[in-house]
């Protein structure tokens, strides 16, 4: 018998068919909130946890990865390659905004542009999060136009010819 990371992480995708973030100690709790009440995210939010609270991050790096989640932080530590490699992660997005307001924005548009889209489960019925191996730096500025620009071309380019004006 292992852990309850182990035993229950490998069945996660399975069981939840919604965004599954796991939210460091530097997350504000009103976002936490924003996250799981607007935006329907599972959160688990180490602050919650009381054998959580003070770990070293790459504890929480590893147990991330471990429950299948993609790891939600303001610490820009994480881009440390050596220290947090890419390929050992189950996704990590490093927010950066002024305050919660701008916080809560860029969250939005992260919710549209990866989770929005259905996922495609594996041979094992399980589901990745969509940023497993990579990691995201999000902004208010985030993302860029160009970016957002290509996405709604893609769109377009996507539907069927008699719902497309130019048709």
């Amino acid at each position: 018998m292992g852990t309850l990371a182990s035993e229950l992480g490998p069945h996660a995708g399975r069981l939840i068919d919604r965004p599954r973030l796991y939210a460091d100690a530097n997350v504000p709790a009103g976002v936490v909130a924003f996250m799981r009440s607007r935006l329907r995210w599972d959160v688990f939010f180490v602050l919650e946890d009381a054998d959580l609270r003070r770990a070293p991050d790459v504890e929480h790096y590893r147990l991330a990865r471990r429950l299948r989640r993609t790891l939600l932080t303001l610490d820009h530590d994480y881009f440390d390659d050596r220290r947090f490699p890419p390929l050992e992660s189950g996704g990590v997005i490093v927010l950066s905004a002024p305050d919660e307001r701008m916080l809560i924005t860029v969250l939005g548009r992260i919710d549209r542009f990866y989770f929005r889209a259905r996922p495609t489960a594996g041979p094992g019925g399980e589901v990745d999060p969509p940023l497993v191996g990579r990691k995201l730096a999000a902004n208010p500025d985030w993302p860029p136009e160009k970016a957002r620009r290509s996405r709604r071309r893609r769109r377009r380019a996507t539907k069927p010819l008699r719902d497309r004006p130019d048709a």
